[in-house]
This record gives structure tokens, sequence and C-alpha cells, in this order.
């Protein structure tokens, strides 16, 4: 069966995983975890985004994050490849670092964050990394420490999610740790690990005029009601039809190619060979992101086709983006 795509819908919230391929470990030392998290937070300021949760622990990780503008998969591809080839430097080892992408659930905000919040900070403990509540408060590698106040992390934000416990930040921070200590009991909770609209009854179209129990049986991709992940999947699957409408034209890497070297004044072949001149680099990046979300591309064939390494093609597509809506050329390629 293919994989279906991913949602990456700037402004909604996301629980991201990412596993360790064969579930090996991705974090040996402190200094991998420490190298995680400052390219999470240089990622950041590329790709700003709000991380409200997150957990490490030794063979993967969770981010509880809303997403900025770019969505998240510039910032995921920015964090988990620059990672993936440091460890591998480090260690003078070869090949995947992580088990295939990483996974990322979509979550309606109101009944789920602060659950997520909790669940995700209460992984240590599950996982017997620290003995208890006291012990969790100071445990450098979750974002529970930050929202105690035990360790500084710049780029969480801890007050939206005290807010939420109070007005005063002691009193917060006490009636937040009472509430992730009651989740203790609760232990797994794999209710939390997605659900809802069902695909495949044929997409939108095969679930309308059924039951709600039938509606929200499941979608690995969304955790919410009815009404949020129906809005969700038109939203993503507007943007499918916008892939489709462009392969019905008949829309190529060749003529988006063709299109951009006469919009840059650039020869049609520099756009597939090594260069570096601004022109070049430029029509490069815009190429790479059309590819990516207009033909469904993956980042890995669009660096082949345009002689880039596959971090250095990831960034140019982060580019071309933002190149490609601040100018005139979404006009005159569309």
């Amino acid at each position: 069966m293919p994989r279906q795509s991913r949602v990456n819908v700037p402004g909604l919230l996301y629980h991201i995983m990412g596993r360790g391929i064969e579930r090996r470990p991705i974090f040996l030392c402190a200094d991998d975890y420490e190298d995680f998290l400052e390219r999470l937070e240089k990622g950041l300021e590329r790709c700003p985004g709000q991380v409200l949760g997150w957990a490490l622990m030794p063979n993967h990780f969770h981010l509880l994050l809303r997403a900025g503008g770019k969505g998240i998969s510039s910032l995921m591809q920015r964090v988990m490849t620059g990672y993936a080839v440091s460890f591998n430097r480090r260690y003078r080892r070869a090949g995947h670092l992580f088990q295939n992408r990483y996974k990322s659930i979509v979550c309606e905000e109101d009944p789920y964050l602060l659950e997520l919040v909790r669940y995700i900070h209460l992984n240590p403990l599950r996982a017997k990394r620290v003995d208890g509540l006291g012990a969790l408060k100071t445990f450098p590698y979750c974002g529970h420490s930050a929202l105690m106040g035990s360790k500084k992390r710049s780029w969480q934000e801890t007050g939206e999610v005290l807010s939420r416990f109070g007005k005063k930040l002691s009193q917060a921070r006490h009636s937040y740790e009472r509430f992730v200590g009651e989740g203790i009991k609760a232990g797994r909770r794999p209710e939390l690990m997605g659900g809802g609209l069902l695909r495949s009854a044929g997409g939108l179209a095969g679930v309308r005029g059924r039951t709600m129990a039938e509606r929200e049986a499941y979608d690995g991709r969304v955790l919410g009601g009815g009404g949020f992940v129906e809005s969700v999947l038109k939203e993503v699957e507007g943007a499918e039809q916008h892939r489709v409408e462009h392969q019905r034209q008949g829309t190529t890497i060749h003529s988006l190619a063709e299109k951009i070297a006469k919009l840059e004044g650039i020869p049609l072949k520099s756009l597939f060979e090594r260069g570096r001149r601004e022109a070049v680099s430029r029509g490069k990046a815009i190429l790479i992101h059309l590819g990516v979300t207009w033909l469904g591309k993956s980042n890995r064939e669009m660096a082949i086709l345009t002689k880039m390494s596959d971090p250095a093609a990831s960034k140019a597509r982060t580019r071309g983006a933002e190149q490609f809506d601040n100018s005139n050329l979404n006009k005159l390629i569309s």
C-alpha cells in the first residue's frame, strides 16, 4: 500500500516522532543530545515554530510543535539530516540513522494539547530513566525541566502551557506538576497516537453520509474529532489536487526548468550542472521546491537532478519556497 502524503499545514499542532533504524540508539552520550537540541534551536530560527513539549530518549524522540508559516517538513529535514550526518561522522559509521521518515500527527488543540504535553514529558519516567517526579524535574533532555524552571531552553514555549494552569508563575508550576503526576498511573496512551476520518473508504467523498463513529474510524495522520479531521484533510487534498492538476497539464521538471531558466536569464543546462552563480542557485532552489510540491518528487530525486548533495538540496528547497512566493515567478509559471 503506498504511504499517505504527509500533512504539512502551517499553524497546526503536531506530535512528531523519530526512531532509530531497527530501534537502535540515536543518542549515545550527552554530546549527542546537545547536538540534536542545538540543531533544533538553529532550525527554529530558519523555520519558526513553537515547541510546546519534547523528550529525547536513547532510540527515539518526541516533539510537540505548533507549525510556523513554513509547516514542519523543512524544519525536520534540516534537523534530522544534519544530525544524522554529524552522528555518522562522529562515530565513523555509514548508512541511515533513522527508521524511515519521521511520524507526524496533526492534533486538535483543545482536547489534546495538555494531554500530549503530559504524555511526552512522562516518557523518561515510563522508561525508568528517572525515578520519579522529583528527578524528572531536573532531567535535561525533556521539556518538563524547562516548564519547572530547572533548565532554561530559550526556544521552548513555556508561557502558553503554564498560563493554562494559573496566572502566577509559582502557582502555575505547582498545578502543572500535579497535573503531570496524575498522568503517571495512565501508563502508555495508544489513543493519543492518531485517529479520525476513514480514508480507506475512498477519501472524503467516501465517508459523507456515514455515522459519526464511521467518520472517525481512523487516520493515523490526525488526532481529533470528525469536524477537525475533515477540515484538515480538505486542505491536504487541495494540495494533492494541485499536484494532480499539474501532472494532468503535462507539467514536467524539464518544462519547469525551461521557464525558470528563461525568467532568470541563464542557460537551461546550468540548472542540471554544478554551479554557484547567484541566478543559477536561485533557479535551482525554485526548481527543487516546485519539483517536490507540484510534481511529488522526493528531495533526493531533486538533489540528483540538480547535482547537489542531499543537505544542500534540502536547504535550497527551503530558500526556493521563499523566493518563489516572494517573486513574480508564481504568476508567470503557474
